[in-house]
């Protein structure tokens, strides 16, 4: 055989090792992640009241389960009085879809400084973990809202039946996980922001993708004594 034809076949079996290598990645697993906005009707101790907030949820990886926190990024509600630093405890479900069933407790800190009057209620970060009873595509939807505030407790349901704000593709825990109606604890979420929230299953990525790296080796070794022989034989 020619070394014209031995270049040809290390070159066709260079590519084929990047192209295997590039499929891997592409098949690593994503989350999405849409901001919606949830229209809250709240039953409140003074009357009815209700608001719009932009809601984001997103997913850190967390052993078998996954850390969830929602973001509110307008306030909602409202009090007739000034409520002080601390005055005011928010937590809320996530409802599951998809694969799965049931709903997330999320719950936040105490509010860090005074909300003023018959202003919108700024709602913390709200965050609890989820651990995947089955194994597929499972949505996650903002839920009633809770606000504990001066021995009184204001509640808020989601009246415009919003979207979604987090896809992710999951697969069950060991176990089976939980078989009741909840698939989360309700967990205080970090002060200060310690927690920089990330989407999708970071661990399944980065397997698949050193998957693809030892694909891409084997291909240059291949390509390696295919040379090394040719060059024996001449």
């Amino acid at each position: 055989m020619s070394y014209r034809t031995y270049q040809k076949r290390t070159a066709a079996l260079a590519s084929a090792a990047a192209l295997a290598g590039s499929a891997v990645l592409m098949a690593a697993p994503a989350a999405r992640a849409d901001v919606v906005d949830v229209n809250y009707q709240c039953k409140t101790p003074i009357g009815d009241k209700s608001a719009v907030s932009p809601i984001d949820i997103k997913s850190v990886k967390s052993g078998s389960g996954y850390r969830l926190t929602m973001t509110f990024e307008k306030g909602v509600s409202s009090s007739p009085v000034e409520l002080g630093k601390g005055a005011m405890n928010p937590s809320a479900v996530i409802k599951l879809g998809g694969a799965d069933s049931g709903t997330v407790a999320v719950k936040g800190p105490a509010n860090p400084d005074a909300i003023p009057a018959n202003t919108p209620i700024k709602i913390t970060d709200l965050s609890g973990t989820y651990t995947p009873k089955g194994s597929g595509k499972v949505t996650f939807t903002a839920g009633v809202l809770t606000i504990e505030a001066l021995g009184t407790t204001t509640t808020c349901t989601p009246g415009n039946n919003p979207k979604p704000s987090l896809t992710l593709t999951v697969a069950a825990a060991a176990g089976g996980g939980s078989t009741s109606g909840s698939s989360g604890s309700a967990q205080d979420a970090p002060a200060g922001g310690e927690e920089l929230p990330q989407t999708g299953p970071e661990d399944s990525a980065i397997a698949l993708g050193t998957l693809g790296g030892t694909v891409l080796l084997a291909g240059a070794a291949g390509v390696l004594w295919l040379t090394r022989r040719n060059q024996a034989r001449g």
